[in-house]
């Protein structure tokens, strides 16, 4: 029997669109695209610096999220494309990983509409602090390693599959807190704080971080906290939501981009000791009992006692390459298989075992599954989350 997981902080209907070359390249051609600049448009605020966006990124073999600047640019864009409706967002995601493990959650919302209602699986149960029903769609798109896209003279080439968000969401962007939040949580095992990355004013920021901690005053005293780490569309927002929540947290969890960003310098993911620094650096800043670093090579815990953590890693690795593999159609088979079966990256497997060695950290190599035809870039994670909130629940509770 497990407790009560409640993941929040907001959800979202993603438009997935199909990766296709030739509407692509017909895209580029009615938009006038001809050349690509250094850096990626700073405003998305039409349909051609969207586009610009998109071939940058790819042309970097980058991720990412970027606020749109009106819905509209969402909707006409993705009329040029093929697309299927999803449920988004990090919280909803890593709910419904824990749903394909059987496991049940409880989501919190700002926004709800048909949509979610029938995406929504039965034993993942919601609050909500939506007063009607909206639509407030993000574009996703993954493209897949080794894609050539042609603009003007030249051509483009990916040299690693990945994904970009494009979000144009009011309800997000204020992240109206649910009253009936608080009763929840008291009877909450584990608290997935994220989504705050869409909030752009600063006065709508301050008053969610105060009421969020209000909030947590109900979580049982063996409760686990866990802040996933996004992509800010207000960069300078990321600080000030890390300084007030870490105090709250026992996890602080971020991908090898957000690991970048927090710092402000690039780092080598194979390099041992420029990974150690780097990760105890920011959890030294931060300070949080565990941080959780989720790359394409491992999952590595740094704290006190990293080993007591050792099975969150596993699950999370696990669930992520579960859906990197299978994508929506992965299961809890899938997971149990990969975690008996799959084989492991050397060059990760290498690194999990020189880092381990400095002490403090204790990692877990990711799958090699460079052969997979068709990857799913999308939600990896939050697959990763949903495995590792999942494993907190059948665990006691870690040396935080």
């Amino acid at each position: 029997m497990t407790g009560l997981a409640v993941l929040g902080l907001g959800g979202s209907i993603d438009y997935e669109l199909d990766w296709d070359v030739a509407r692509l390249e017909a895209a580029i051609a009615e938009l006038d695209i001809v050349s690509l600049e250094d850096s990626p448009p700073l405003r998305i605020d039409s349909e051609r610096a969207l586009l610009l966006s998109i071939l940058t990124h790819l042309r970097d073999g980058l991720g990412g999220e970027h606020f749109v600047e009106t819905p509209d640019i969402i909707e006409k864009f993705s009329t040029r494309f093929t697309y299927r409706i999803a449920l988004g967002g990090t919280a909803v995601r890593a709910a419904l990983t824990m749903s394909d493990l059987g496991i049940r959650s409880t989501v919190h919302l700002v926004s709800i509409d048909n949509n979610v209602r029938r995406l929504l699986p039965s034993n993942i149960n919601f609050i909500s602090s939506a007063q009607k029903d909206s639509l407030d769609p993000h574009v996703i798109i993954q493209y897949p390693a080794g894609a050539c896209v042609r603009i003007g003279g030249g051509m483009v080439r990916s040299t690693r599959a990945n994904r970009l968000i494009y979000p144009s969401d009011q309800p997000n962007r204020y992240l109206v807190l649910s009253d009936q939040l608080p009763e929840v949580l008291s009877r909450a095992q584990v608290f997935l704080i994220s989504g705050l990355n869409a909030i752009q004013d600063r006065d709508i920021l301050d008053e969610r971080l105060a009421q969020i901690v209000v909030a947590m005053e109900s979580l049982p005293a063996t409760a686990v906290v866990l802040y996933e780490d996004a992509a800010f569309h207000e960069p300078a927002f990321s600080w000030i939501v890390r300084d007030a929540l870490a105090p709250h947290s026992d996890f602080f969890s971020l991908n090898e981009d957000e690991l970048v960003e927090a710092l402000g310098h690039p780092v080598d993911l194979l390099d041992p000791a420029d990974v150690a620094t780097a990760v105890s650096k920011l959890r030294t800043r931060v300070g949080v009992p565990f941080l959780l670093l989720h790359s394409r090579y491992y999952a590595l815990a740094h704290g006190v006692q990293p080993w007591s953590v050792r099975s969150v890693l596993e699950a999370g690795v696990a669930a992520a390459s579960a859906r990197y593999v299978f994508g929506d159609l992965a299961r809890s088979e899938d997971v149990s298989a990969l975690s008996l079966h799959g084989q492991r990256s050397v060059s990760g497997q290498r690194a999990v075992e020189q880092i381990e060695a400095l002490g403090s950290f204790c990692g877990v190599p990711a799958f090699d599954l460079q052969n997979t035809m068709c990857p799913t870039t999308i939600g990896l994670g939050d697959a990763f989350v949903g495995g590792a909130v999942a494993a907190l629940l059948q665990c006691p509770r870690p040396g935080v």
